[in-house]
């Protein structure tokens, strides 16, 4: 197995995103990728010598600075000076597997020859990297627009032998990691700055992340859905695939034909049934599961061009010698984008707390609350409530945050995208989606317990044999917090197979 990554001018795809991070791949610049950033390099020094005007970014100042020239021997002061003085996380820190996608996509983008930066530059970047020295950014100061400034502004700090990153599991300074490795700072060049802190890479690494689970728990809900429907006594008809033909959304069809594929050979769903129709919860899950599937698919096109561009300013273009200065940093594309993702993952979190009301409701023969002495039991009244309030809570969080703008930078910057807080937005829906699937799955395995002796698919029951192992069936009242966090924990060990990429 190669277990070396090459950067080069191929397409980065969420396949062989997802292969790096899972099989924890190094990864290298390939011989393409090196002269593509050499060649730029040189060009743009071989323009600074001869070149005596004004261009922005490089001898200039910033944002509304942008007419303040700069002696051409500040130059390199004025890169390091950007990246300190922009600087200004503050909140949460970000999680160490999204701060490793951040470097390895700021890699891609400056691969591309377009941004000025030195070889040496993206080779410490690409050093941090295959070393696991991650460093420490935060989830507050980025709107989304000029790039995200204050988060690459902690990616870079490191390179200066500023800031902290985290190895080997604790946060240490960087100067004490560059020491251990024995790498010296890097002095940048002009541009080096703005290439570093101009781009979307922040935005574009939490995307990533959250696009490569929202396949995996939206196979889950599909999956959880169809326990439930076992649990609740329902209906197949609904998932005949004559009804999504005639409304041929690609999303629909593809959860139609799951759930009955996960029911197949079930004497649950085969048996006969007293009642006409099942709630919409259960009867309309290929469409509103479906609807999410086509919002997760769309999403994927817009991210997978993002990864795959250079997003930081000026570009520099040295075959038609000009350095221009224009505004691919603009986060819009992928705030929509994250709002949307966001409100579809919602969705699915919203439906799923639907079946968990109506399996504990003692409906269809099953027992108040899904358990034993009712009464003296509480069972799964509780449960209901935290997913409820956790629907509840992704419902405030879906609220737009590519509709809201404000003036930054004296005027110059006077629209943004504000797709960095809809980047952490989406993820703590995401998070709280997977919580909400855990609360259902045990309400839903309880349920079908109740169906005994009737079996339901091979499938679901070598499903739930598994989970049986990690949470018993619950006979009488227990801390259901403990089953809550083992459950999560089951699902987050689920390996669900990379073509689900093509098939959300």
């Amino acid at each position: 197995m190669n277990n070396i990554h090459y950067i080069t001018n191929e397409l980065l795809t969420f396949e062989i995103i997802q292969e790096i991070v899972m099989e924890q791949k190094k990864i290298e610049l390939s011989d393409e990728a090196k002269v593509n950033i050499l060649k730029c390099r040189d060009y743009l020094d071989k323009k600074m010598a001869s070149h005596s005007g004004p261009i922005y970014g490089i001898n200039t100042g910033f944002g509304s600075l942008c007419n303040v020239k700069i002696s051409n021997e500040n130059l390199s002061k004025l890169q390091e000076n950007l990246v300190k003085s922009h600087a200004c996380g503050t909140g949460d820190e970000v999680p160490s597997h999204i701060v490793k996608l951040m470097l390895l996509l700021k890699i891609q983008s400056l691969s591309y020859g377009y941004s000025g930066i030195q070889l040496e530059t993206v080779q410490r970047l690409v050093d941090f990297f295959n070393n696991d020295v991650l460093p420490i950014i935060y989830t507050q100061g980025s709107l989304g627009a000029s790039g995200d400034l204050a988060p690459l502004a902690h990616l870079s700090l490191p390179l200066l032998g500023l800031g902290e990153v985290c190895y080997e599991g604790k946060k240490v300074s960087s100067a004490e990691v560059l020491e251990k490795f024995k790498w010296d700072p890097v002095i940048l060049k002009s541009k080096e700055g703005l290439a570093l802190l101009n781009g979307t890479q922040f935005m574009s690494a939490y995307g990533t992340h959250i696009i490569l689970k929202a396949y995996k728990l939206s196979y889950l809900a599909d999956l959880i859905g169809a326990i439930s429907l076992e649990g609740f006594d329902g209906r197949i008809e609904p998932f005949n695939e004559l009804i999504h033909f005639i409304r041929p959304h690609k999303g629909q069809i593809q959860t139609a034909n799951r759930i009955k594929e996960f029911l197949d050979g079930s004497e649950i769903i085969a048996q006969n049934k007293s009642h006409v129709q099942d709630p919409y919860s259960f009867r309309c899950m290929p469409q509103v599961h479906g609807a999410s599937k086509d919002a997760i698919e769309y999403v994927q096109k817009v991210f997978k061009t993002e990864v795959n561009s250079v997003t930081d300013n000026p570009n520099v273009f040295v075959d038609s010698d000009e350095i221009i200065s224009g505004g691919n940093f603009h986060g819009q594309p992928l705030a929509l984008a994250l709002d949307f993702i966001g409100i579809a993952l919602a969705e699915l979190g919203s439906i799923s707390e639907r079946r968990t009301y109506q399996l504990i409701s003692g409906l269809r023969n099953l027992p108040a609350f899904l358990v034993d002495n009712p009464g003296l039991n509480s069972g799964f009244m509780i449960p209901q409530y935290t997913a409820a309030s956790i629907a509840s809570q992704n419902k405030q969080l879906a609220t737009p945050a590519s509709v809201d703008s404000i003036v930054s930078s004296n005027g110059q910057e006077d629209h943004v995208s504000m797709g960095a807080n809809g980047a952490t937005k989406a993820l703590r829906i995401l998070d709280n989606l997977e919580r909400i699937l855990a609360i259902e799955l045990m309400n839903a395995s309880q349920a079908v317990h109740y169906r005994s002796p009737l079996k339901s698919s091979d499938f679901i029951e070598m499903f739930l044999s598994s989970y049986r192992v990690e949470v018993p069936l619950v006979t009488e009242d227990r801390i259901l917090h403990y089953d809550i966090e083992k459950t999560i924990l089951f699902l987050d060990s689920l390996q669900i197979e990379s073509d689900l990429l093509t098939l959300a």
